[in-house]
C-alpha cells in the first residue's frame, strides 16, 4: 500500500505545496465539544444531510430556518411521536422541502436519538466515545438503525457535526484506487475493512486525524 507520505507529496504537487495544503485541513472537534452537543443538533444534522442528498443543498440551506421551525426547533422526543397526520401536513408545509419520505425519516432518526440517549446517556455521548479506527462500524450502526443514513449521507452528517470521519467521495475513491487498496468504490463489506486499516494506518503513519487524512486523499487526485 502506498505510504502517506507519498500521498501528501502528491497532493502538494497539485495544490501549490505543503503549506498550501496545510492550510486548506480542518481537524475534527474534540471528544468533549461532541459530548456537548445536544441531541436536538445531533437530529439536526441527521435531517440535513438526509435531506442533502441527491438536492442542491444551497436551497436546503436556505430554507433551514424553515426545516427548525416546522421540526420544533429538532426535539427528538417530540419528533419521535409524530402522528401520521402530522407527517401528512409536513408533507405539504411550503416551509421545507416536502420530500415524504425524508420526513418519515427524519421522524424515523428522532427515534434513534432518542435511542442513543437511553443507551448512553446522549447522543453527543454516543458519537463522542466513537473510535477513528472503527469508523466503518459507526457508518453501518447508521445505516442499521437509521433511516437514510447510509453512504455519502452518514458521511456528511458526521463530518459536518465535527465527528472525526472519512468522505468517500469521487476524488477519495480515486486515490484509494490509485494506492492499491481497493479496485473501485468500495461497498462491500470486505472493501470497507480495506478502507478502513488503509485509513487506520495512515493516521498511525502521519499522526493525523481521519478527517484530514481524508481531505489530503482527495487533494492528491483532484486538481
Amino acid at each position: 500500500m502506498e505510504k502517506f507520505e507519498k500521498i501528501f507529496t502528491r497532493a502538494a504537487k497539485r495544490h501549490g505545496g505543503a503549506k498550501a495544503v496545510e492550510a486548506s485541513l480542518s481537524k475534527p472537534k474534540s471528544t468533549a465539544a461532541l459530548r456537548k452537543l445536544p441531541d436536538d443538533r445531533w437530529l439536526a444534522g441527521m435531517t440535513r444531510a438526509v435531506f442533502q442528498a441527491g438536492f442542491v443543498w444551497k436551497i436546503i440551506e436556505n430554507k433551514w430556518p424553515g426545516f427548525e421551525e416546522a421540526f420544533d426547533g429538532f426535539d427528538p422526543h417530540r419528533v419521535a411521536f409524530y402522528t401520521d397526520e402530522k407527517i401528512g401536513r409536513l408533507a405539504s408545509d411550503a416551509r421545507i422541502v416536502r420530500n415524504g419520505q425524508k420526513i418519515v425519516a427524519t421522524r424515523d432518526n428522532a427515534r434513534l436519538v432518542v435511542e442513543l440517549a437511553k443507551e448512553h446517556g446522549s447522543a453527543g455521548a454516543f458519537f463522542a466515545g466513537s473510535k477513528p479506527e472503527q469508523f466503518a462500524g459507526l457508518l453501518d450502526i447508521l445505516k442499521k438503525r437509521g433511516n437514510r443514513l447510509s453512504g455519502a449521507s452518514a458521511q456528511f452528517f458526521l463530518r459536518q457535526m465535527g465527528v472525526d470521519s472519512w468522505i468517500l467521495s469521487p476524488s477519495v475513491v480515486a486515490a484509494l484506487v490509485n494506492a492499491g487498496v481497493v479496485d473501485k468504490a468500495p461497498t462491500s463489506r470486505k472493501a470497507m475493512e480495506a478502507v478502513q486499516a488503509a485509513f487506520t494506518q495512515w493516521r498511525k503513519e502521519s499522526g493525523r486525524s481521519l478527517t484530514e487524512v481524508s481531505r489530503v486523499l482527495a487533494m492528491s487526485a483532484d486538481g
